[in-house]
């Protein structure tokens, strides 16, 4: 179906939160790839669909072991793992260290995500440029989402991302509620004239963040976290789908 990278190129504006939120709500089948070669948290703050813990060891790291000699496709599901209330992921590494000897999985790794037939791939790449093996993931795209938050430093990093990256993506703003819509304004006055698709945005909201971890239903669906989510996921979704039909 289609990839979807999710990164940003400053700090943590809270990309793994915003993965997440969006596979929670995503229109169409979904799996989260945590690609961050910095090493992730999933298996560390979101419970199992059966209440317990998730394996760090299964995941991205078992799957690099099995793919030296060659990476399809079918082979991803095979390490992935489920969350409370049903969303597929596969789990990333724990440590930056473990990134040094798979330097070579990215390319395979995102020509096999962009090749699924059944799932379209949510693959949170956190920082870019902190492993530039990981633009080999990058450029088998469908979709590139770039994170900031509204403040003067995050945008300038992020218009230097853009000069890099040299095609289009989309921008999303981690943003207060209290300020959620002049916050999207100014970004996009900010990247006007650069070759971005859309500027959208996403609710910084701790408390929802928290209800993610574990708790689904009532409280978190009237989040503002999960509500902003559910209306990102709806214009990423008809994005896509857009350019298929073109």
């Amino acid at each position: 179906m289609a990839l979807i990278v999710l990164a940003a190129d400053k700090g943590a504006p809270g990309v793994t939160t915003a993965a997440t939120a969006l596979g929670a709500v995503w229109p169409r089948p979904v799996l989260l790839a945590e690609c961050d070669p910095s090493g992730g948290d999933l298996a560390y703050r979101l419970p199992a669909a059966d209440g317990g813990v998730l394996n760090p060891a299964r995941g991205l790291l078992s799957l690099g072991a099995v793919a030296r000699r060659g990476l399809h496709p079918d082979q991803v599901y095979e390490h992935t793992q489920r969350l409370v209330g049903g969303l597929d992921v596969l789990a990333g590494l724990t440590n930056g260290e473990q990134a040094a000897g798979l330097t070579w999985l990215w390319g395979p790794l995102g020509r096999s995500f962009a090749a699924l037939d059944h799932a379209d791939v949510l693959a949170d790449c956190g920082r870019l440029g902190v492993q530039p093996a990981i633009n080999e993931l990058v450029d088998e795209a469908d979709q590139i989402i770039l994170f900031t938050r509204a403040s003067l430093d995050h945008v300038a990093h992020l218009r230097e991302r853009l000069t890099l990256l040299k095609r289009r993506v989309g921008v999303v703003v981690v943003a207060d509620p209290r300020n959620y819509r002049p916050s999207l304004d100014e970004v996009r006055r900010i990247v006007s004239g650069w070759d971005v698709s859309f500027v959208g945005g996403i609710a910084y909201d701790p408390k929802g963040a928290e209800l993610l971890r574990g708790e689904w239903g009532g409280r978190l669906e009237r989040s503002p976290l999960i509500r902003t989510a559910r209306e990102l996921a709806g214009r990423l979704a008809g994005h896509l789908q857009k350019k298929v039909a073109q």
